[in-house]
């Protein structure tokens, strides 16, 4: 059923990443592997997941390397961005058997039908993480991995009083130093249904969302789509802040040590992490082990600690010092907002075409 209301009460993302070598585990870069083998030269069978490369060292030690060892196969990582990953699927060009993405990226896989349903009676952890995780897009496809949220983060000695909320990016001390993500940034859309709601509205409302960006268009000083030009801004003064993900706070930090980080009262907005099986795997079950394995309360606590991922497990019990940094704790995650992402994604051409007359960031 189409919905126009595009929110509920949630969960987030992370990020993750990707070992290079060792054990068996090998890795194509952005042309990937062709090759129509579903078993190695060894003879073991060969599990090709596609994952964007970050973390390297500690993902290949603690996650692959292990899974190897434990099922008696070999590992073939394919690396790059959602886009031009989801993009090898649709042409063909891949022989992945899963695929972690960002929840807007699976969505479009689902729609296309790129994707496998699974069988969660063989993937038991579901049962262990946060009901958020379990079918962010639907109950028949892979769950998230990984939970992180989009707050604000500042530099206080360019703001007077406390950030608080979403509605005060509009206040004069953001005038000509701040900061937002483009619209085709992960984060784009997040701020579409920020600003309906700093103008007033419960329920999402597209003109009022437009027409108040369009009053903070004077106040940006750049349309960021790289978490790298947000440090850049922030450290050398340009800027007093904007919305950030939590993950990134750490860079922050580093250019601007008093700089604080706020989780809105109105609510964080969620980003989250998928992985899912590709249609036509040769590999279904293993696949379905990994995802398990993905789940598990070991591989999500080392990932923690290691500030690798956020933690969807709820059986990981973090202290204090391990949790800072993450999204962690049911009292954080069921505070945020999670994007209707089959919404954006049947929305986003209108509100990319509007953003670039309007606004044009």
């Amino acid at each position: 059923m189409f919905k126009k209301t595009w929110m509920s009460g949630v969960l987030a993302l992370s990020l993750a990443g990707v070992g290079l070598a060792g054990c068996g585990t090998t890795i194509d870069g952005p042309g990937g592997s062709t090759s129509n083998s579903s078993d190695s030269s060894d003879g073991k069978p060969k599990l090709v997941i596609s994952t964007w490369g970050f973390s390297e060292d500690f993902l290949q030690q603690s996650v692959f390397e292990p899974f190897e060892k434990e099922h008696n196969v070999d590992i073939v990582l394919e690396t790059g961005n959602n886009a031009e990953r989801l993009n090898k699927i649709r042409q063909g060009s891949s022989n992945v058997d899963l695929v972690y993405l960002s929840d807007y990226y699976a969505q479009q896989g689902i729609d296309e039908g790129l994707f496998d349903t699974i069988d969660r009676s063989k993937i038991p952890n579901i049962d262990n993480i946060y009901d958020i995780a379990k079918a962010p897009n639907g109950d028949q496809y892979g769950p998230a991995y990984t939970v992180a949220q989009l707050g604000i983060a500042y530099n206080p000695d360019m703001v007077s009083g406390e950030v608080k909320s979403w509605s005060d990016l509009w206040k004069p001390e953001f005038k000509g130093n701040l900061t937002m993500p483009a619209i085709t940034a992960t984060a784009g859309p997040m701020m579409v249904d920020a600003a309906s709601r700093a103008a007033g509205n419960e329920q999402f409302n597209e003109d009022a969302a437009f027409t108040q960006l369009t009053k903070l268009n004077d106040s940006v000083v750049k349309y960021y789509s790289q978490t790298s030009e947000y440090v850049n801004m922030i450290g050398q003064g340009e800027i007093a802040g904007g919305p950030i993900m939590e993950m990134y706070f750490k860079d922050i930090q580093a250019a601007v040590p008093n700089a604080k980080f706020v989780s809105p009262e109105d609510g964080g907005y969620a980003v989250i992490n998928t992985v899912n099986i590709v249609k036509g795997s040769a590999n279904k079950e293993l696949a379905e082990e990994f995802i398990d394995w993905q789940l598990g309360k070991d591989v999500q606590e080392a990932s923690a600690k290691a500030k690798v991922d956020s933690p969807v497990n709820t059986q990981v019990v973090l202290t204090d010092e391990e949790a800072q940094g993450l999204t962690y704790g049911a009292d954080v995650i069921e505070s945020l907002r999670k994007l209707d992402m089959k919404f954006v994604n049947d929305n986003m051409p209108t509100w990319t075409d509007r953003w670039n007359r309007e606004i044009g960031g």
